[in-house]
Formats: structure tokens, C-alpha cells, sequence
């Protein structure tokens, strides 16, 4: 059975053994699901095997009905550091990533897909260069060593398009802005705020407010693959004018990072925060 992310922070609260065992927590892998079934089995089994971080893993998705969802409850039921997590705020990636993080205990978040497309053996190192003090590290298939094989060429060709020039021309810190495998400070995400609610267009966001909020970024090469079970979620007619907005937006003037909302926990919402 699902275990409400609320109930488990008031587990915490008032138990000082699960606080303290928590405390020691270093990342939190959010991984979002759209009817996977079985296939989040084989998803889980990877993360575990590659992680050597002490970790959490939310695996969210949007309906009870999900077909991943009893695979998950049930792999939960013998791995504590399985959480499945319903998301309440909406449809779709944007909202599930940020229902995720959102939720998330520790101080990184890792942004991960369930299809086998991200390779879960960088996730350790994506989370100890964000508490070696960037606010995105982001895997980076159009780097120097890094690798996409397969998925449809027009979408390869527009992201890596996008990729490439705003590294050049907006000096973002990545060759690979619109991967959505990336580890970020759930401080920074805190105190600028997600907007995005669509598709998977949040981690282009993050790294365009990095880049306005003068922010570090930095990458590690991957290997990504195409999924080769299932169907893709991805909408490209219907989500690209949202990554347009974004790639725009990174182009803009220096912003001053806001503070810290008071009394903000990773567990609160991140604030709204309209910029232009």
C-alpha cells in the first residue's frame, strides 16, 4: 500500500531513530513512472546495484491505476528505501518531478527515468559534485565521452542543437541542458522555484536559472539509451514551446539569487516565483 509522503515526514518528527537515520541520508532519487509495469522491477534492481550513496528512491506516479504501481509497493515492502509516492499536484513529468523533489529528505535530488535510458552508475558521482558545491550536475551526452544512442533523429537533433549553442552562447556550464538526468541542491531548487508543468522541460529550466542566478553547473559525460521496452511519454509537438520559453529565458540578465524561504524544509513546496 502507498505510504503517504506526509505520514512519513510525521514519522520522522516524532520518532528520533528514523530522524537520525534519515539526517544521514546524502541523496534522494526521484524516479518518475508512466505505466511501466514489471519494467520498474528491473529499474529498482539497477539503481541499487550501481548506488553506494546512502539513499532514498520515490518512485512517483500520477494514478493509483498506474500499472507500475503494485510492482513498486511490492519491492517496497521488502527495501525501506523504496517509497511509492502518488503524485497530487497534476498530470504529466513536470508535475511528477516536482511532486518528487518536493518530497525528497536529503540535501541532492537525482532526477532519473525508469526506462533504462540513464545509466544509474553516475548517480553517486552527480550527487557528490553538487555537494562539492554546484547547484546542477547534469549527465551530458553531447560532451566529450558521452554517447546517445538510438531515439528518433529529430529529437536528437534539436537537443543537442540546444545543447550546444547555449553552451557556447549562454555559457550555461553543460552541453546537455535538456537531459532530465541530473542531480540538483534542493536549496537552490527551493529558493528559485519550478514553473514548469508539462513535460520534461524542469531540467532546462533549473539550468537556465542556474545560468541567470550566476549559479555553478557542471557535467559528466553519459551513455544514454534508447528505451527498449514500452512507450515513450514524450510529447514533442506539444511540450516545445515550453522548452523554447526556457532556452530563451537563459539568455537573459544576471538575477539575484533569492534567500532561503524561512523555515523551508526539502519537504515544501518550492515557491512560485514568476521571473522574466
Amino acid at each position: 500500500m502507498n505510504v503517504p509522503t506526509n505520514t512519513r515526514s510525521h514519522r520522522r518528527a516524532s520518532d528520533p531513530t528514523l530522524a537520525s537515520e534519515e539526517d544521514r541520508l546524502r541523496v534522494s532519487v526521484v524516479v518518475t513512472v508512466y505505466n511501466e509495469g514489471n519494467g520498474v522491477t528491473e529499474c529498482l534492481d539497477r539503481i541499487f546495484e550501481s548506488v553506494r550513496l546512502p539513499c532514498e528512491v520515490l518512485v512517483v506516479y500520477d494514478s493509483p491505476d498506474d500499472t507500475s504501481a503494485p510492482f513498486v509497493e511490492q519491492y517496497a515492502a521488502r527495501d525501506p528505501r523504496v517509497h511509492p509516492t502518488l503524485n497530487t499536484y497534476g498530470r504529466g513529468p513536470a508535475m511528477a518531478i516536482r511532486f518528487g523533489i518536493d518530497h525528497a529528505s536529503a540535501p541532492v535530488v537525482v532526477v532519473t527515468m525508469a526506462d533504462g535510458c540513464d545509466d544509474p552508475a553516475q548517480i553517486d558521482p552527480l550527487t557528490k559534485l553538487v555537494e562539492r558545491g554546484v547547484v546542477v550536475a547534469a549527465a551530458s551526452r553531447y560532451m566529450r565521452g558521452g554517447q546517445q544512442v538510438g531515439g528518433p533523429w529529430f529529437k536528437q537533433f534539436l537537443s543537442r542543437s540546444a545543447g550546444r549553442s547555449l553552451h557556447l552562447l549562454a555559457r550555461v556550464g553543460t552541453n546537455d541542458a535538456t537531459n532530465s538526468f541530473k542531480a540538483y541542491s534542493v536549496d537552490f531548487v527551493r529558493r528559485v522555484g519550478i514553473e514548469s508543468d508539462a513535460g520534461f522541460e524542469v531540467g532546462l529550466e533549473l539550468v537556465a536559472k542556474a545560468r541567470r542566478y550566476r549559479q555553478p553547473v557542471a557535467e559528466l559525460p553519459t551513455i544514454w539509451l534508447d528505451r527498449t521496452f514500452g512507450l515513450s511519454n514524450f510529447k514533442m509537438a506539444s511540450w516545445l514551446p515550453k522548452y523554447l520559453r526556457w532556452y530563451r529565458y537563459a539568455y537573459g540578465p544576471a538575477l539575484t539569487l533569492p534567500p532561503a524561504p524561512p523555515g523551508s524544509t526539502p519537504q515544501q513546496s518550492s515557491p512560485q516565483q514568476k521571473d522574466s
